[in-house]
């Protein structure tokens, strides 16, 4: 037998490979990426600066000047220790991996991100996903009974949630935290859109609490950053499945340089803020759709036939995520990412026809 059958574990054989959408042609609105460009003279600046960058050099895995760019820009500590990764996709697979004991469970709220799943099959973890209430907050009772039973390893909370974009209250986070035997990860990809809320100032004050960050939805998501900050305890063992020079050396000038200069993406996260108030109050106004409040950079939405409107927004030129069938709370709903002012008007023309 010289195929992978037979060879490939059950549980990976069994996996679905994460799925991009191909988008040529079409208004992106599926992927919460940032659609503002960075400046002409900016983006001159940078290729100007990566002229120089020695590529035929391995990168310095603790790259001193893209550390320090990070914490001045995301106002981390001094005394909290970082790990960086190629996207915080790969601070996922590290934690996973590090922590798959025979036996041990990774807990998640579901629905939320698919990676966190993905990451304990590809590890050898245990995965159990505790529900959401329909209006999408914790149901605290069912978690800390979870968290009882099964004394997960690791427990992810993304914050606010993807695919449903809320901010869980403060309180059942660090219930769940305090309750929590083995490890507590917050995943903060979308705080550039959360109007300040995080849990930051808490990593330093939990002994099992660590945060995830990215770079992409600043509007670097080409870039493939992700970083975990928490207890230097914890990061020194994350650190040792961190694959050798996982950062390359372009990402990592890049990402210096224009976070040296982050008021340009600060500006660009207020914009889209602003311009995501304007979608949530159209798709209000349009008869047949059911929004719910975001702090994200996107907007969940429930509507009467999701694959029915999917399919008429794609005949439109348009684009988004349609959740339906992905958990039973995300029945009929699709995903909005928000775009510029002028694809946001395209999108809430072309739905109400799209809805049928």
């Amino acid at each position: 037998m010289k195929g992978p059958d037979g060879w490939v574990r059950e549980e990976i054989g069994a996996l679905r490979a994460y799925h991009v959408a191909p988008a040529a042609g079409l208004v992106k609105l599926d992927a919460m990426e940032n659609p503002y460009r960075l400046p002409a003279d900016l983006a001159r600046s940078l290729g100007e600066h990566l002229a120089g960058v020695a590529i035929n050099r391995y990168p310095d895995p603790r790259d001193a000047a893209l550390e320090a760019a990070l914490r001045a820009a995301m106002g981390i500590p001094g005394e909290l220790d970082m790990v960086l990764g190629n996207g915080s996709d790969e601070i996922l697979q590290m934690i996973a991996v590090a922590l798959a004991r025979p036996g041990a469970t990774m807990l998640a709220l579901e629905p939320s991100f698919v990676m966190y799943r993905m990451s304990a099959v590809m590890a050898g973890m245990e995965y159990a996903g505790i529900p959401l209430a329909p209006d999408f907050t914790p149901d605290l009772p069912a978690v800390l009974a979870a968290i009882e039973r099964l004394r997960p390893a690791v427990t992810w909370i993304a914050y606010p949630n993807n695919p449903t974009g809320n901010l869980f209250p403060r309180e059942s986070v660090l219930a769940i935290v305090e309750a929590s035997p083995g490890l507590v990860v917050v995943d903060e990809a979308y705080y550039p859109f959360a109007g300040g809320a995080s849990f930051l100032a808490e990593v330093g004050r939990h002994p099992n609490l660590v945060l995830v960050r990215t770079v992409s939805k600043l509007g670097l998501a080409g870039l493939r950053l992700g970083l975990a900050v928490g207890p230097r305890d914890w990061l020194r063992e994350f650190d040792k499945v961190r694959l050798p020079y996982n950062v390359n050396v372009l990402s990592a000038a890049a990402a210096a340089f224009l976070l040296a200069r982050h008021e340009v993406l600060d500006s660009q996260a207020r914009a889209i803020v602003r311009d995501r108030a304007v979608l949530e109050a159209g798709l209000d106004a349009i008869a047949g759709v059911s929004r719910f409040p975001s702090a994200a950079n996107f907007v969940l939405a429930r509507v009467p036939d999701a694959p029915r409107a999917f399919g008429g927004l794609r005949e439109r030129g348009i684009l988004v995520k349609n959740l339906h069938g992905a958990h039973p709370l995300l029945a009929n709903c699709l995903r909005f990412t928000v775009g510029t002012p002028d694809e946001n008007q395209r999108l809430l023309e072309a739905l109400p026809p799209a809805i049928g």
